[in-house]
């Protein structure tokens, strides 16, 4: 796992708000940055208040957009310019 130092704090805030996006899964964060779901989770869990982390675990625990393979749809998905998937 990266830790927060080795990454540039535009980076970290990015990830977290790819993480926040609903519609944006955790394989693009790994695409992107090299950080499987529980790297983010790690972060997520540093960078944040602990009640502001409750609330996005509640939030995507169980969010199928989330993950790829649990998505319904593959076409027509948005996709942010700044997202490289």
């Amino acid at each position: 796992m990266k830790k927060s130092p080795d990454l540039a704090p535009e980076t970290i805030d990015r990830i977290i708000e790819m993480a926040w996006e609903d519609r944006t899964p955790f394989e693009a964060i790994e695409l992107q940055f090299g950080l499987l779901e529980k790297d983010v989770i790690a972060l997520m869990r540093r960078q944040m208040k602990s009640s502001s982390f409750r609330m996005w675990r509640e939030r995507v625990t169980g969010r199928k957009t989330k993950h790829t393979h649990k998505r319904g749809f593959i076409e027509g998905r948005f996709k942010s310019q700044r997202q490289k998937t």
